[in-house]
């Protein structure tokens, strides 16, 4: 019987007004995989490596140098260390270590942090540019009070890390199909009857949208609440590809991201061990399902009476869940979806965000020239589209809501 493994968490060292230290634990997967942990200022620590023809292997010395505190690093170790610079993701950073290193121990990070932490080396930074504005100005009664109210959503975590069981069942069940050519070649099927029915129904959006009678705005809050739905089945189809692969799903909830923003998660961080095809699948499978419902809520839209709310409602249905499609699988918004998950995975560049924005940044500020190289142009060319894809993407939603509204 496979042991079943501990739950995911963190407790990292926090850093307090007064420089006091609190420990901070993180106990989702979820908050595992999106904390940014981050070594102490250039000043506060020295590292020298330590030699030995015995061992055979090369090991550090990382001494914090207010604490004199000393820790013994192995190369991996350094290698992670090196990492957590406050702007990195463990997601991103986990991916960095098994594509230099070519395997991956899920305790290799967590025991690592634990040895930061005794050691006073480890500081942990908010994770959203609205959490570091908010603590730059928590002096502020308003802005605590909000920061308290973020701080105490993202406690909300209702979670389960027995689910290995359930979905082994499901893909047993008939889960399994969703993997098959037969699936494959009807979500094809599916999509292009879809785009067939959405391109009709668009050279007459203003007549489909006026289905709402001026509460366009209404509807499409409605649409948007019931689309959260889908994003549960997206998170489930992930975990049964996840086992489709013979890998295991960690942990399956529901918390708010970034204290605010409402969503389930699912952690099949397992399928890293597994060859880069599973781990493609794994990724897109997950938003195909917006694909599907897409095209089907498309074909309702087309079968409907013209001008009528069943019309509007499931054409307004449809183009979100194509909307959601694309965000998860297209790699150049500044989001990391799936679709950037597969593109850094396929360039072996799991940092490239966090890269590119640095690289960007030196550039616009002087502290760096632009060079015709493959990495700089790669870093340019991630903002560059990134930027026009998200304003492209938001000039297209005030456009719709304007012709609906109209």
């Amino acid at each position: 019987m496979t042991e079943r493994p501990a739950p995911a968490k963190l407790e990292l060292l926090v850093r307090r007004d007064d420089e006091s230290f609190e420990v901070r634990e993180i106990g989702s997967s979820l908050g595992y995989l999106r904390s940014r942990p981050q070594r102490i200022a250039d000043g506060g620590f020295e590292i020298s490596e330590v030699k030995s023809r015995v061992a055979g292997e090369q090991s550090f010395i990382l001494k914090n140098t207010e604490t004199e505190r000393f820790l013994l690093l192995s190369e991996p170790e350094k290698f992670l260390w090196e990492q957590m610079d406050g702007t990195t993701s463990l997601q991103e950073i986990a991916t960095a270590y098994v594509l230099r290193y070519g395997e991956f121990d899920f305790d290799v990070i967590p025991n690592l942090i634990r040895k930061l932490q005794r050691a006073q080396l480890l500081t942990l930074t908010p994770r959203s540019r609205l959490r570091q504005v908010l603590a730059r100005n928590r002096r502020q009664r308003v802005v605590k009070a909000v920061e308290t109210t973020l701080t105490g959503l993202e406690r909300i975590n209702i979670s389960n890390r027995r689910v290995q069981p359930f979905f082994q069942r499901l893909h047993r069940w008939g889960g399994f199909l969703l993997f098959t050519r037969a699936a494959v070649v009807g979500c094809l099927a599916i999509a292009v009857v879809g785009v067939v029915a959405a391109v009709a129904l668009w050279r007459e959006l203003e007549d489909v949208f006026s289905g709402f009678g001026g509460h366009a705005l209404r509807g499409i809050l409605i649409v948007k609440l019931l689309f959260f739905g889908s994003v549960a089945l997206h998170q489930v189809v992930h975990a049964l590809a996840c086992v489709h692969y013979r890998r295991r799903v960690r942990e399956f909830g529901f918390t708010f991201l970034h204290g605010f923003v409402p969503t389930f998660y699912v952690d099949v961080t397992d399928i890293f061990m597994a060859n880069r095809r599973a781990r493609v699948v794994t990724a897109v499978s997950g938003a195909l399902v917006h694909l599907v419902l897409g095209a089907l809520w498309f074909l309702v839209a087309a079968g409907a009476p013209v001008g009528s709310f069943t019309q509007a409602f499931a054409a307004a249905s449809g183009l979100i869940q194509w909307q959601a499609l694309a965000l998860a699988l297209y790699p150049f918004c500044f989001v990391e979806m799936d679709g950037y998950h597969v593109f850094v995975d396929v360039l072996g560049v799991p940092t490239l965000k966090h890269d590119a924005l640095a690289y960007v940044k030196a550039l616009l500020t002087g502290r760096a020239r632009f060079r015709a190289k493959r990495l700089e142009g790669l870093w340019l060319g991630y903002v560059v589209l990134s930027a026009l894809s998200i304003a492209a993407f938001v000039a297209f939603n005030v456009w719709i809501v304007l012709t609906a509204t109209a």
